[in-house]
C-alpha cells in the first residue's frame, strides 16, 4: 500500500476538503495538522509532536494522516542553512523533517496509516520526502474550470434562498477565470450578504452581479 500521497497546486483549490473526502469514502479515521505546528523554538519538540502523531494515528488505524502546507518543515536541508536565521531553528526544522522520514519508513507499523500532505510549493520540497517510498505518488489540483466554477457556485447555494438564473452563474463564472473555489464562495457569500442589506428574503440575479462587481474590485481576475 502506498505510503504517502503529495497533494500541490495553488492555494485555496480544495486540497484540505479533498484529503477529508477521501478519509470519508475510506471510512477511516482523520487527522489534520500544520506543518508549522512542529516547529518551535526549543529543541526536540517538533519531532516528538511527529511521534506523538504517528503513535495516535497507530491507535486508530487504519488512519490518514493529512499535514497541510508541509514545505514548512520539508524545504531542501542544503537550502535551509542559507537562511538568515539562528542555526537552533534549522537544526530544529532538519530534526524534525528527519523524524517525519524515520516514521513514514517504519511500514511494519504503519501499515494501516496513509499520508497526504499538502503544498503550493512543491518544488521547494527535499528531495528525500518525495522520493519513493514516501510521498511517491504527486497529484496536481489545479484551478477549476469553467464548468467547475458554475458547480461551486451551486454547492454553496443549496442553503440559501434565491432565484439566480443559469444565464447569471455562467455569466459570473466567464469572468472568474483564474480563481480558485474559495473565490467562488465568497461571491456567493456576499450577495448573500447584499440581498440582506436590501431587505429581501431572496437572492436575485442582481444580488450576484453587485456581489461580483464588489469582489473583483478587490480582487482582479485574470
Amino acid at each position: 500500500m502506498r505510503r504517502g500521497v503529495l497533494l500541490y497546486g495553488p492555494s485555496g483549490t480544495g486540497k484540505t476538503l479533498l484529503a477529508r473526502a477521501i478519509a470519508g469514502e475510506a471510512g477511516c479515521s482523520f487527522l489534520s495538522c500544520a506543518a508549522s505546528e512542529f516547529v518551535e523554538l526549543y529543541v526536540g519538540v517538533g519531532p516528538k509532536r511527529v511521534r506523538e502523531l504517528f503513535a495516535r494515528a497507530r491507535s486508530l488505524s487504519p488512519c490518514i494522516i493529512f499535514i497541510d502546507e508541509i514545505d514548512g518543515i520539508g524545504t531542501k536541508r542544503q537550502s535551509q542553512f542559507s537562511h538568515m536565521e539562528g542555526a537552533g531553528g534549522d537544526s530544529e526544522k532538519t530534526s524534525t523533517l528527519n523524524q517525519l522520514l524515520t516514521e513514514m519508513d517504519g511500514f511494519s507499523e504503519n501499515q494501516d496509516i496513509v499520508v497526504i500532505a499538502a503544498t503550493n510549493r512543491p518544488t521547494l520540497l527535499d528531495e528525500a520526502l518525495i522520493r519513493s517510498g514516501r510521498f511517491d505518488t504527486k497529484i496536481k489540483i489545479g484551478l477549476p474550470s469553467l464548468h467547475d466554477r458554475v458547480g461551486i457556485m451551486k454547492i454553496h447555494m443549496r442553503n440559501k434562498k434565491h432565484n439566480i438564473t443559469e444565464i447569471m452563474l455562467g455569466k459570473v463564472a466567464e469572468g472568474t477565470n483564474g480563481c480558485n473555489g474559495a473565490d467562488m464562495e465568497n461571491i456567493i457569500n456576499e450577495c448573500a450578504y447584499v440581498c440582506v442589506q436590501k431587505n429581501r428574503n431572496t437572492i436575485e440575479d442582481d444580488d450576484l452581479q453587485e456581489a461580483f462587481n464588489k469582489v473583483a474590485n478587490q480582487r482582479k481576475f485574470a
